[in-house]
C-alpha cells in the first residue's frame, strides 16, 4: 500500500515548515508543501528554499502552490491519496484589513474544506486557529464552540472565529480537529526568536523608550507559548483518531504571566544591558483604551515613523490587554502523553536576553549569529 499524503498549508510559514519537517524525520509520510504563491517567479524562488531546508527527503516531499484568494488554490493536488491535512496558512497579522481577513481567512479555508470533501481516504482534518478565536469574551474560555456576542478587538480574531464557524456549521461531516494556538513569543525554552510578531514590536518600543503609555490592566493574564511546544503538541496527538475536538495549545492561567509581571520581567532583564541601563528608561504607564487612542491618532500624524510602524501591529491588540480570561485546557493535558509547562518568567527573560543580543533580529542577519 502506497504511503498516506500529508497536505499541509501555510508550509513555509512558521508553524507549517516546522510540522513538514517533524513529519518528515518523525513518519514514512510523504509531505505536501503548499505555500502561497502570485506566480510562477514566487513559487519558484519558494520552492527552492524549502528544498534547500529538507534536503535528504528528496522522495517523500513534494510543493505546490496556490492563493487562497485564488479561484482554485488547490487544483494541483491530487486528493486521492491525501490522508491528513493540516491548515496553516492564513494572514496572521493583528492589523490584517476586513477584506483580506474575509477573503483568506475565511474564504480561503472554505475552499480547503471543500477539497477536504473530495479526499477519499482523508482520516483527519487540522485546523490551526487561536485562543483569540474568543474575542473578547473574559473569564473561562473552554475548549468548545465559541460565540461573536463579546466582539473582537481586530479582524484578525474575528476571521479566526468565522473560520471555524464555518467548519463546524457546514462540513462537520469532515473528520476535524481544532487547534487553537496562543502566542508564540520563542522557538524553545532557550529564548531564541526567529519569528516577529507583535510581541516582539512591543518590547522593542520599551526598549527603544517610545512608548510611554500601555493599554491595558496590570492584572490581565497573557498566553505565551513556544514553537516547540505547539510543534510538540499537535504531532503529539497525531496518532489519536479524529475526535471532532477543540484543543486549546496554551497553558493555564496560573502557569502563565499576568500584564504587569511581564513588564516587569522585560525590564528586569532589558537592565541587564549596560546600554539599557544607562538611559534609565521608565517604564510604561498603564491607560485605559480612550488615551491609548488618542496616543496612536497622535503618532499617525507623524506618518512614516518609526514609532508609527510599530504601533501598527499593536494598536489592534490593545482592547485585548482589558480581558481578564481563563484558557482552559484540558483536553491538550489529557491527549498528551506528557505535558508541561516552562517557567514563564524564565522564558520571557531568556527571550528578552535574546531580542537585545541580537537587535531584534538584525545582528543575526549582519554577523550570521544562529
Amino acid at each position: 500500500m502506497s504511503a498516506r499524503q500529508v497536505l499541509i498549508t501555510g508550509g513555509d510559514g512558521y508553524i507549517g515548515r516546522r510540522l513538514a519537517a517533524k513529519h518528515l524525520e518523525s513518519t514514512d509520510d510523504e509531505v505536501l508543501v503548499w505555500v502561497r504563491a502570485s506566480d510562477e517567479r514566487e513559487y519558484r524562488e519558494k520552492r527552492e528554499k524549502l528544498a534547500s531546508l529538507f534536503a535528504g527527503f528528496e522522495g517523500r516531499v513534494a510543493f505546490h502552490s496556490g492563493d487562497l484568494a485564488g479561484g482554485e488554490p488547490f487544483s494541483s493536488v491530487n486528493p486521492e491519496r491525501v490522508g491528513l491535512i493540516i491548515h496553516t496558512a492564513a494572514a496572521t497579522r493583528f492589523n490584517v484589513d476586513e477584506a483580506t481577513a474575509r477573503s483568506v481567512n475565511v474564504e480561503g479555508t472554505e475552499k480547503l474544506l471543500r477539497f477536504a470533501g473530495r479526499c477519499r481516504r482523508l482520516e483527519r482534518l487540522d485546523l490551526l486557529g487561536t485562543v483569540y478565536a474568543s474575542g473578547l469574551r473574559p473569564g473561562k474560555i473552554f475548549e468548545a464552540a465559541l460565540d461573536d456576542k463579546a466582539g473582537f478587538a481586530n479582524h484578525y480574531e474575528w476571521s479566526k472565529w468565522a473560520s471555524e464557524q464555518l467548519l463546524l456549521e457546514r462540513f462537520d461531516h469532515l473528520p476535524w480537529r481544532i487547534f487553537r494556538v496562543a502566542t508564540v513569543i520563542a522557538d524553545d525554552e532557550s529564548g531564541r526568536v526567529t519569528q516577529y510578531n507583535a510581541f516582539h514590536n512591543t518590547l522593542k518600543l520599551f526598549y527603544y523608550a517610545l512608548l510611554s503609555l500601555l493599554p491595558g490592566e496590570p492584572e490581565t493574564p497573557l498566553y505565551f507559548v513556544t514553537g516547540k511546544f505547539v510543534i510538540d503538541s499537535i504531532f503529539g496527538l497525531a496518532n489519536r483518531a479524529s475526535d471532532k475536538a477543540i484543543y486549546h495549545v496554551a497553558h493555564r492561567v496560573e502557569e502563565s504571566l499576568t500584564l504587569g509581571q511581564l513588564i516587569d520581567t522585560a525590564f528586569e532583564a532589558f537592565n541587564r544591558d549596560p546600554g539599557f541601563e544607562s538611559r534609565r528608561i521608565l517604564k510604561p504607564l498603564f491607560c485605559d483604551p480612550v488615551s491609548f487612542d488618542l496616543l496612536v491618532d497622535g503618532v499617525n500624524s507623524f506618518g512614516g515613523s518609526i514609532v508609527n510602524q510599530a504601533l501598527a501591529s499593536v494598536a489592534p491588540f490593545g482592547r485585548q490587554l482589558f480581558i481578564r480570561k481563563e484558557i482552559q485546557n484540558d483536553n491538550l493535558v489529557s491527549g498528551l502523553e506528557s505535558y508541561r509547562s516552562p517557567d514563564a518568567r524564565r522564558l520571557i527573560e531568556s527571550a528578552c536576553g535574546h531580542l537585545v543580543r541580537t537587535k531584534w533580529g538584525r545582528l543575526a542577519e549582519a554577523d550570521g549569529v544562529s
